[in-house]
């Protein structure tokens, strides 16, 4: 839920950004710290532990459908994240008051992309919340196995 916030307090940064141009706040500087300091660290602890507590835990990395679905949609979330560092550092890069097609494409971008992650992040949660029935094929050879050792 914090790389929720997060990424929700970093897609109000880029609207601004992207509706007061190059002549508004300079809120891309905001953005990159946001982003180096708490996002990426965030995004990357979230898969870390994610993963750790999917092997330890009786939920098994890749023996429930939603589990691999979460697991995919955070991967996800950090390569596109990793992707757009670049632009979002050449935002922040920028003296106040630059414009130009490529840095309103960049701004257009930091608005698109990070809604799209904060959509997929909330479908993670929902997921973990929910926790929808299913097993992969992994996942009942397992249960089939162990009920085989039980008899």
């Amino acid at each position: 839920m914090g790389l929720v916030g997060a990424v929700a307090a970093f897609l109000a940064l880029a609207i601004v950004g992207l509706t007061t141009g190059a002549g508004g706040p300079p809120v891309y500087p905001a953005m990159d710290l946001l982003t180096g300091y708490l996002i990426v660290p965030m995004a990357l602890m979230s898969l870390a532990i994610g993963t750790f507590q999917s092997l330890v835990t009786p939920w098994g990395l890749i023996r429930h459908y939603w589990v691999v679905a979460k697991l995919i949609l955070t991967i996800a979330v950090v390569v596109v994240l990793w992707m757009q560092t670049g632009n979002i550092r050449m935002l922040a890069m920028q003296p106040v008051g630059a414009d130009g097609p490529e840095l309103a494409a960049a701004r257009a971008s930091m608005v698109l992309h990070a809604g799209g992650g904060l959509l997929v992040l909330l479908g993670a949660v929902i997921l973990s919340v929910y926790k929808p029935r299913g097993l992969t094929r992994y996942g009942w050879n397992r249960r089939a196995s162990a009920g085989a050792e039980e008899a």
